[in-house]
């Protein structure tokens, strides 16, 4: 049975991708890195008992990581797949954005990434498999104003990919980014009916996506067959670009 790691497994788009998982492989565990916020998680964890567990993790933090991943290998012997989707946007003008709100975004999505790519990649080298998906954005490579911080962090996770895919490449390793755009989730709560309207307007599929369209993505980047897959960026946003 394989073991699954999912960051941000309380968010919308988390715990979509640790439900799709859950539902379309049935041969995997699923672990949702949480540290706040956990009624979600704790949900799925009660909803798939004994397939899905919640373990603690700061994703900003070293020795979270390293407990964490410790951890689900001393439960489950491995750990196949890593998915860094954490982190938030704290949107501003660059000419007003306080400091904190650079160096929290750019800690919680990239820093992020980061650190957890380096903590697990030794044990899937010994493993020699691993697969690590590393949820971007569309504002990677099309930034909206106002999200400097953002755009500047979730190109960064871009480039990390690509970089780490060729330094593991010949240990069984693969490593891409997925960067969806507008999806349904509670991070597009902000909007109003007609911001929305406007939003959709935008999209040749006149329409926002939904978390189960990245998970499905996720789960081929995470399956055996995709293994000649490696360093890509795929854009998941009805073709916005």
């Amino acid at each position: 049975m394989r073991s699954v790691l999912i960051t941000g497994g309380n968010g919308g788009l988390g715990s979509g991708i640790a439900r799709y998982f859950l539902e379309k492989d049935p041969a995997c565990q699923v672990w949702l890195g949480v540290r706040q916020r956990r009624e979600t998680a704790a949900a799925l964890v009660a909803e798939y008992s004994g397939r899905c567990h919640a373990v603690e993790l700061e994703v900003t933090s070293k020795e979270s990581w390293e407990a964490a991943i410790a951890a689900i290998v001393a439960t489950s012997g491995r750990l196949d797949v890593l998915v860094n989707n954490a982190g938030l946007h704290r949107d501003h003008l660059l000419a007003t954005m306080p400091d904190e709100a650079w160096s929290s975004v750019i800690s919680s999505n990239l820093d992020s990434v980061f650190l957890g790519c380096r903590a697990v990649i030794r044990t899937m080298m010994a493993q020699r498999f691993g697969r690590i998906i590393n949820i971007a954005s569309l504002s990677a490579v099309l930034p909206p104003v106002g999200q400097t911080n953002y755009a500047a962090a979730k190109a960064g996770v871009i480039a990390l990919t690509q970089t780490l895919a060729k330094e593991v490449a010949r240990s069984g390793i693969t490593v891409n980014a997925l960067l969806p755009g507008y999806i349904a989730t509670e991070a597009l709560s902000h909007m109003d009916e007609e911001a929305a309207k406007r939003a959709k307007s935008g999209i040749p599929m006149r329409r926002f996506g939904t978390p189960a369209e990245v998970a499905s993505a996720v789960l081929f980047l995470a399956c055996q067959d995709a293994g000649y897959v490696t360093g890509s960026a795929l854009k998941i946003d009805g073709g916005i670009f």
